[in-house]
């Protein structure tokens, strides 16, 4: 698959990795990230797992709104909420775990989960971790 890339964003890690700072190209993004306290570390910075959500959450919320427009729907007070888990498989490796809620006001429950299966399907967030990280995703209206 070729891909015709319109926008590539750029960031640095330095320092001590997760214990470290980050940094975007154009300067936008500029800070510590720290293991979080549930990892056994300092916390009191970002992570990487919230830094992935919040990216994931925008650009999911964009893929609903493109899909309920598509199919011809508005949304009002729509919001999509992308909770990112970390921890160990049984191998000891590393691994994420996602979940997707996405709360649809004024559509019917059959409407907002199609929205969100069409918007899993079109979201590049949602298919770079297909069959790569495990994912929920869910409606409420």
């Amino acid at each position: 698959m070729s891909l015709n890339v319109a926008y590539t964003a750029t960031s640095t890690s330095t320092g001590d990795g997760r214990n470290g700072h980050v940094a975007s190209s154009d300067g936008r993004l500029d800070f510590d990230v720290k293991f979080p306290k549930e990892m056994g570390g300092p916390g009191g910075a970002t992570n990487p797992e919230q830094l992935f959500s919040a990216g994931w959450a925008a650009c999911f919320h964009q893929a609903v709104r493109n899909v309920a427009k598509d199919m011809g729907l508005t949304l009002s007070g729509d919001t999509v909420k992308v909770d990112v888990g970390i921890g160990q498989d049984e191998t000891g490796n590393f691994g994420l775990a996602g979940t997707i809620t996405g709360t649809l006001p004024g559509l019917t429950q059959t409407q907002a989960d199609e929205v969100m299966e069409k918007s899993h399907q079109m979201c590049p967030y949602s298919r770079a971790t297909s069959g790569n990280v495990d994912v929920t995703v869910t409606a409420t209206v």
